[in-house]
């Protein structure tokens, strides 16, 4: 079934000639012929009989795909899929490398925080609307102690306000705070401002 015809010193396979112009008859023979090969070399360049067998398949739909650019005269069909099949290996290489890298950058990411919780956020605004509600001196140290985690020392050296007058600060501050709670019916130690029904 396998006629050959002499062009140009080129020896033209019918069956690549058949598959060439589109004949679906020569493409289930192209495979039947081809196939062994296509793997064997996806098999050496990848030493993974499954990836292999996927570049195999792969080959050959990109192969029909694009058979309006095979010319059967300029060179055989199996040296047309082996082709196919080495840039296809090459693509799937540089994919995994690529995913490689990106996952090894993922890796190197430090954790990220825990999400808040609703009834956290909520607190967190709480506190922010109190705290700006205070006097700009009762405000800066609150927001040093508890935001920066200072002690009253480390605020009174960073702010060179005296040590008395920072621990001055911080109890009228959180006794402002505490009232206003207490009035809207969420004393801090009752929980949390969520309780309060906010």
């Amino acid at each position: 079934m396998r006629q050959r015809e002499q062009t140009d010193d080129v020896v033209v396979d019918d069956l690549a000639e058949r598959f060439a112009s589109g004949d679906e008859s020569a493409l289930r023979e192209t495979y039947d012929r081809h196939a062994a090969a296509v793997l064997h070399l996806a098999s050496r360049l990848l030493r993974n009989r499954a990836d292999a067998e996927d570049i195999t398949q792969a080959v050959f739909v990109a192969a029909w795909l694009s058979r309006a650019t095979f010319d059967p005269a300029r060179g055989g069909l199996l040296g047309w899929l082996l082709t196919i099949t080495r840039r296809k290996v090459i693509d799937l290489v540089r994919v995994r490398q690529r995913t490689d890298r990106v996952e090894d950058a993922i890796a190197q990411q430090p954790e990220p925080p825990p999400v808040a919780s609703a009834e956290q956020v909520i607190d967190q605004l709480v506190v922010a609307d109190e705290l700006a509600r205070l006097p700009d001196d009762q405000r800066t140290m609150l927001e040093l102690a508890f935001y920066e985690d200072l002690t009253h020392q480390q605020i009174a050296d960073r702010t060179g306000v005296a040590l008395g007058t920072v621990k001055s600060h911080i109890r009228r501050g959180m006794a402002a705070i505490k009232r206003r709670w207490e009035v809207d019916g969420a004393a801090p130690d009752s929980g949390s401002a969520h309780s309060a029904g906010l």
